[in-house]
């Protein structure tokens, strides 16, 4: 694609006149302002897309519940599939793949294509969350802005997470918490200089939502009750419960979004899964849509609201049944997510996980009240702390979680519960979860690599890029005093033996014939056959870096035959591969 040339002019013009690190900083404020416009929008499309619903519907209310999310599964899988032709899933592993694979690109169709397939699941009931659409977002324009101005790996990265900081900050208006997750899941490696920009990016993002939005935001709460150090026993017991439910709910999630993808034809699998979610709707309302509304009827004491339009027990007013009606949703929520996902919808498991994470908080504090003991546990408190415990197991991200509930409850005056509740949820999680569920099938694929530099540097380099062609091959039959001319000819000491259909029979070393290899006798009567050893060991063009090394490890060998489908191609050596793996880290460290 040719460029622009006003675009050329500026470029040049800000390379003579303008560090990169000033320049960067002033393009975190545009991505700034436009994730935050991005957030306001989506969240505005919502709400058109449920004002129009609510208008459509009349005496057959309850009945309609069971078509509407239907309806925005196939939609969405529809524009996805035949409009965007783009493949929907999990987008912040999406983000994180490119990140670590595709040098921080991610394609342009994702500034706009996350917001429409969004913004119809959630509008018609998918029981999904905004967040991750929206981080999807802010992340692609902040990489396509990064391209557009001829940015570094490093510094696309960067704006990458600035896009992000800039959705969570716009859509929660919680400017801290935008920061803190962009640190905790996107950018896992982040300088004292990145701060800034991020910095920049998140608070000029809560400013765009408080300009359009105001106090509209996508959930808050004023808190009523004061913490009580006598209720540090319950919250043990809290984080405890969270960090099991988690693990629920990951596997739960997971394993439905599997369930839906074993329908392998997409339009089928829509429906399939479409009416599933719309039947579980209709026999579980609070299931519908992002479920924030339930957990606002939660904290201001209207939790008898749960049971408005439920099938079961319509407007009973009974604690006992309340408590088993919410058990139930809580159980079954993370399976409507997983059919929302695996079903064809769009949307994330952030607003799903808090949603959970606050009816085990609801349900741990009105159940241990129906027991009449002396003392009685605030709802509101441990349904706040609630949503942080299980948001922090989920995503393996306390501090994201610890500064989200702070912020939307305008103080801090649960910090310490929501610290101790988030780090019990934590390690209890990580007994039975190593991974987050955005990280668990990259690391396992080998995709992600965190925390170890290493190897994170060794996964940039492609073994189809390392393969060597110019050693000499030769035929099995032929004699000794053949392969003495190629070593004349070759500057290389190992030869493959390779037949016509260049299959790789065995290869041959210097070291193999040094002793013979000026017997005349032998160059006419020794045959190359009988020469040959099998390698040590061999590798794909496609093989994983790590596995590669890990070969070369356990053979302590220097080349290994490269072999596809039976089929010689060359050889790839480790001396090659540490050039590549310092010539990147030097380029990392330039940038």
């Amino acid at each position: 694609m040719k460029r622009p040339v006003w675009l050329s002019k500026f470029l040049i013009w800000r390379i003579r006149h303008l560090s990169s690190k000033n320049f960067v900083m002033i393009l975190s404020g545009i991505v700034g302002i436009i994730g935050g416009v991005a957030a306001v929008t989506l969240k505005t499309l919502v709400h058109w897309i449920q004002i129009f619903l609510q208008d459509l519907q009349s005496n057959w209310t309850q009945y309609l519940y069971v078509i509407f999310p239907l309806l925005g599964i196939v939609i969405t899988a529809w524009i996805a599939r035949k409009i965007l032709k783009e493949r929907l899933g999990h987008g912040i592993t999406g983000i994180l793949y490119g990140i670590s694979k595709k040098s921080s690109i991610i394609p342009r169709v994702k500034m706009y294509s996350q917001m429409i397939t969004s913004a119809v699941t959630v509008g018609f009931g998918g029981s999904v969350g905004l967040e991750s659409p929206i981080v999807v977002t802010g992340s692609a324009i902040g990489s396509n802005i990064g391209q557009l101005m001829h940015l570094n790996y490093k510094q696309r990265t960067l704006l990458i997470g600035c896009g992000a900081a800039a959705a969570i900050s716009g859509i929660f208006n919680s400017p801290v918490a935008g920061v803190i997750f962009t640190i905790e899941v996107i950018l896992t490696e982040v300088t004292i200089a990145a701060f800034i920009p991020l910095l920049i990016a998140s608070v000029v993002g809560s400013l765009v939502s408080m300009l359009f939005l105001g106090e509209d935001v996508l959930f808050s709460f004023d808190l009523k009750d004061p913490f009580l150090a006598s209720d540090v026993p319950f919250y043990l017991i809290l984080g405890l419960i969270c960090g099991l439910v988690s693990v629920y709910f990951t596997r739960a999630t997971l394993y439905a979004e599997s369930l839906a993808h074993r329908i392998r034809n997409k339009m089928s699998r829509a429906i399939v899964g479409g009416l599933a979610l719309g039947i579980i709707i209709f026999l579980f309302h609070p299931i519908y849509g992002e479920g924030y509304e339930t957990i606002k009827d939660i904290l201001n004491g209207d939790s008898e609201n749960l049971l408005n339009n439920s099938l079961f027990l319509p407007n009973v007013d009974n604690t006992t049944y309340l408590v088993l009606f919410g058990l139930a949703v809580l159980l079954i929520k993370p399976i409507a997510t997983g059919l929302t996902i695996g079903a064809g919808g769009n949307g994330g498991i952030f607003a799903p996980s808090l949603f959970v994470g606050g009816m085990t908080g609801f349900l741990f504090s009105q159940g241990f009240n129906m027991l009449n003991f002396s003392k009685s546990l605030s709802v509101s408190n441990f349904t706040l702390v609630g949503m942080c415990g299980v948001m922090s197991g989920v995503l393996h991200a306390p501090l994201t979680a610890i500064f989200l509930i702070a912020e939307i409850t305008s103080g801090y005056t649960l910090f310490l519960p929501l610290m101790l509740v988030s780090a019990i949820a934590l390690s209890t999680n990580y007994k039975f979860e190593s991974y987050s569920f955005y990280t668990g099938k990259l690391i396992k694929a080998g995709d992600l690599i965190p925390y170890d530099k290493d190897k994170q540097v060794l996964s940039l380099i492609r073994i189809d890029k390392m393969i060597e062609k110019d050693l000499l091959k030769i035929a099995p039959e032929c004699t000794l005093g053949d392969l003495v001319e190629l070593v004349r000819k070759s500057k290389r000491n190992i030869f493959p033996v390779v037949n016509e259909q260049e299959v790789l029979l065995g290869i041959i070393t210097l070291d193999d014939i040094r002793e013979i290899m000026f017997d005349k006798e032998y160059q006419k009567s020794v045959i190359v056959e009988t020469l040959m050893h099998r390698p040590p060991d061999t590798v794909g063009p496609t093989d994983k870096m790590l596995d590669v090394m890990a070969k070369f490890e356990k053979t302590a060998a220097w080349n290994l035959p490269v072999i596809e489908h039976g089929k010689y191609l060359g050889f790839v050596s480790k001396s090659r591969i540490f050039n590549a793996y310092r010539t990147k880290l030097k380029r990392q460290h330039k940038e």
